[in-house]
């Protein structure tokens, strides 16, 4: 996890007081992260990469700077978010030749998870909700830990809310409606629910992953680079 995403110039300022207000990859990443170790949940494959990939392009397209269905992908404002990771990757987007889908912007993207992480993960570190811990792993191989810092409820709050809607039968906010297709799509909802709830909830799950357009584009052409994976043995 070392090292900037491309295209990632600086980051915002640190965000002080009780909570962080969160995008969609710091939230994604939250939830590949065991709450006490720090350490990424054990995931098939490339799971997690296409999540945080997904999760950049939805952010991008709500905030107007992309337009996207299960086989295009526009770009419609190159005017900056501010965001040093989203501008990196909109700067691409906008810097390519031809059209491409977003299925091939998805699968493209996730190829640079690793550099992602490591930017959402300082993020999330100069915002004080995670503390970053260098360990040695059988104190010979270096191994980078990211717990989530005393009293930020932040990794809980994605969890709490993501549930409510999937167990209490909440309204969802757009965003939630999002994550949950996302979650949906790179199977992920096991990290939101124990095997029980997830069975029960599962008519849920399909109902709210269908609520906006964007989840239904994005979100399938996510689950459609899944699965061309899992057929190719890429995911283990």
């Amino acid at each position: 996890m070392d090292g900037p995403a491309p295209g990632f110039h600086g980051r915002l300022p640190a965000k002080t007081g009780a909570a962080m207000s969160l995008t969609m990859p710091e939230e994604i990443l939250l939830l590949l992260l065991d709450d006490e170790t720090g350490k990424p949940v054990g995931l098939p494959g490339p799971a997690g990469d296409l999540a945080l990939a997904g999760a950049i392009l939805m952010e991008l397209a709500l905030a107007g700077r992309i337009d996207t269905d299960l086989d295009h992908l526009v770009v419609v404002q190159q005017r900056p978010t501010g965001d040093g990771l989203l501008d990196g990757v909109l700067a691409r987007l906008a810097a390519s030749p031809a059209p491409r889908t977003s299925r091939a912007w998805i699968q493209d993207l996730a190829k640079t998870g690793p550099q992602m992480r490591a930017a959402v993960l300082e993020r999330l570190v100069a915002g004080g909700v995670l503390r970053r811990i260098e360990d040695r792993f059988l104190w010979v191989f270096p191994e980078r830990r990211y717990p989530k810092a005393t009293g930020r409820a932040e990794t809980a709050e994605v969890r709490r809310r993501l549930r409510a809607v999937l167990l209490e039968d909440e309204i969802p906010d757009p965003r939630d409606a999002l994550l949950i297709g996302l979650a949906r799509a790179t199977g992920l909802v096991p990290l939101v629910l124990d095997e029980a709830e997830a069975a029960q909830a599962a008519p849920r799950v399909e109902q709210v992953a269908g609520l906006e357009e964007l989840s239904r584009s994005l979100s399938a052409a996510t689950r459609d680079v899944y699965a061309t994976l899992l057929r190719q043995g890429a995911v283990h």
